[in-house]
């Protein structure tokens, strides 16, 4: 019997957050823009949950290649996110002042700053996978591919306008809310499982499982991030609580109801875990899937 998610959860981080943050900041230490290499640096090393590098990771490593396999990947991917998330917290986008505790990238180095280290870092994140010449050249170019699609205007570009046009809509349904999670919050996340797939030289079945394995995992994850906006407060979150309310988003407990959100978490993360069992090595992203569904924070 395998351990319970939150002690394999913190197995994981013990053994591959070191792999990753020995090479996290190193890009940005020389160069001649040393504002905006401070300003991205900042902004990585505020922390979070690491949680689609370490993904990418356990994707790699649950098809039987060696997660360092996909280390490139993995960091583009942090790339690619704290990018989005530098850009998301300016005053044009969602307008937040905090973001894991401490102020946000524009509070602490001006709006100026912040778009551009968002700009670099987005540009890093494809530079980082197109120069690791020790990933095979078919392997870079469709993990290049995938991060495009993910990131892009059908994917997450897309999905944080729907979101912002979504503010001014005085109702709409569950299946454009799901539309915007799909590519807001999931294409990433479904990214971060089948790149890992790609880099760790799996096949097109294995391939195809964790991209759906991710698909639902990324559902999961934003309908629990609705869930903690609605529930939690600031100093638990580390960022403003209650800001969907506050903006007049349709989020999973506005449609459905806490109970009702919480059973649609549920059926998301029976459906990931349930694509994961084809896998050789499926035990840690079934107990990540798991811990994401019942995190805090």
């Amino acid at each position: 019997m395998g351990l319970d998610p939150e002690a394999q959860v913190k197995k994981d981080l013990e053994r591959l957050l070191p792999l990753l943050n020995a090479k996290l900041t190193s890009r940005f230490e020389h160069g001649e823009a040393v504002k905006v290499a401070e300003a991205m640096r900042y902004s990585l090393e505020a922390g979070g949950k690491r949680v689609r590098p370490l993904l990418c990771l356990l994707a790699a490593e649950s098809v039987g290649a060696d997660p360092e396999m996909a280390l490139s990947g993995a960091l583009a991917l942090e790339y690619l996110h704290t990018y989005s998330l530098i850009h998301d917290d300016l005053p044009a986008m969602d307008d937040d002042d905090l973001r894991r505790g401490k102020p946000t990238c524009h509070v602490a180095f001006g709006e100026a700053h912040a778009i551009l280290a968002g700009d670099g870092l987005q540009a890093e994140a494809f530079g980082v996978l197109a120069a690791d010449a020790s990933i095979p050249a078919e392997a870079r170019v469709e993990a290049i591919a995938l991060l495009a699609e993910a990131s892009g205007w059908r994917g997450m570009v897309g999905g944080q306008a729907l979101d912002l046009e979504g503010e001014g809509l005085e109702t709409y349904g569950l299946d454009h809310l799901k539309t915007i999670h799909r590519l807001k919050t999931g294409a990433l996340l479904r990214a971060s499982l089948e790149m890992g797939a790609v880099l760790g030289g799996a096949d097109g079945a294995l391939r195809e499982a964790l991209r759906s394995a991710g698909a639902w995992l990324g559902l999961a994850f934003q309908i629990q991030d609705d869930i903690l906006d609605a529930t939690s407060d600031a100093a638990a979150l580390g960022k403003r609580a209650g800001k969907d309310a506050e903006k007049g988003k349709i989020t999973y407990p506005a449609l459905l109801g806490l109970e009702g959100a919480q059973r649609a978490l549920a059926e998301a993360t029976e459906n990931a875990s349930c694509h994961l069992q084809s896998l050789p090595k499926p035990g840690s992203l079934e107990a990540w899937a798991r811990y994401l569904a019942g995190r805090k924070v």
